[in-house]
């Protein structure tokens, strides 16, 4: 895994952009069946904007918004990358009970005939197969071309060594896990343990609660041009770390797109993980 300009390179070869736009819980429609024509027209505009990288999971119930949103902005399907997560745990919201089917269904909403990446979320179902069965399903996508990359949510150091120490076909590429100071305090050592096996960190909720630390950003900001939400994301992907954003304005957007058009001084990334070790909460 290493980064390349505007993207990351995936141990399995296949290049990820390296800013993912989430659709987030926000929008999450509690089988609720209408459009949420909100967020076909966010979708739009970030990709008309130059947004290359949209993630959501079936269980949101915003498939189809994704697709109509990709159909209208007239962007190529070949130029976006598309992250789709398999929740076991959201059984009420899932049509079924192992990722292939789940996946296949999920397609077929998003007129689409393939994701780019396809992540298997922690939590197993109750009624659902153990984490070796669901991680065959998980690999016969990847064999069939559903989905190009395969990859894993919230697993710890532990579930992780089951994966890739298992006599697996394809090992996870990556594992998409909340963002605090270095990833997770309550798992120790778990973004060096991705490191060191070459699985990518994909962080979410990336956003800055702390005073002394916004501070910080916005005063390097005004030395690169750039508003201090960019800042933190710039310092997420020098970190080594794939960071999942938000927005809804044409200004997100374009901060979005922004983040990979400029390089942190090392003083500066030493500055802001030092201000970020004493205090900083994200949510």
């Amino acid at each position: 895994m290493s980064l390349q300009a505007s993207k990351f390179i995936l141990s399995n070869g296949n290049a990820i952009p390296a800013v993912a736009l989430g659709i987030g819980a926000k929008h999450f429609k509690h089988g609720k069946g209408e459009l949420d024509k909100q967020l076909i027209g966010t979708l739009e505009l970030a990709l008309k904007g130059g947004i290359t990288h949209i993630e959501g999971a079936g269980s949101y119930g915003t498939n189809e918004e994704i697709g109509i949103a990709l159909k209208n902005s007239m962007v190529k399907r070949s130029d976006v990358f598309i992250t789709a997560e398999y929740l076991p745990v959201e059984e009420k919201h899932i049509k079924h009970h192992n990722p292939y089917e789940e996946l296949k269904s999920d397609l077929k909403e998003l007129g689409m005939s393939y994701v780019d990446l396809y992540l298997l979320h922690q939590e197993v179902g109750k009624n659902g197969p153990g984490l070796m069965k669901q991680w065959e399903y998980m690999e016969r996508l990847k064999d069939e071309g559903l989905a190009h990359s395969i990859g894993v949510s919230n697993f710890g150091i532990e579930e992780l060594k089951q994966l890739l120490n298992s006599k697996t076909k394809w090992k996870p590429v990556v594992n998409q896990m909340e963002f605090t100071e270095y990833l997770h305090d309550d798992v120790p050592g778990i973004a060096e343990y991705c490191k060191e096996q070459g699985v990518l960190v994909e962080a979410y909720a990336v956003v800055c609660h702390n005073k002394s630390l916004h501070y910080v950003l916005t005063q390097i900001g005004e030395k690169y041009g750039k508003h201090s939400q960019q800042i933190l994301l710039r310092w997420v992907v020098q970190k080594g770390l794939l960071p999942i954003t938000k927005g809804s304005k044409e200004e997100h957007m374009e901060g979005i797109v922004n983040v990979t058009n400029f390089e942190l001084h090392e003083e500066d990334m030493e500055e802001i993980t030092r201000v970020a070790k004493k205090k900083i909460h994200y949510k």
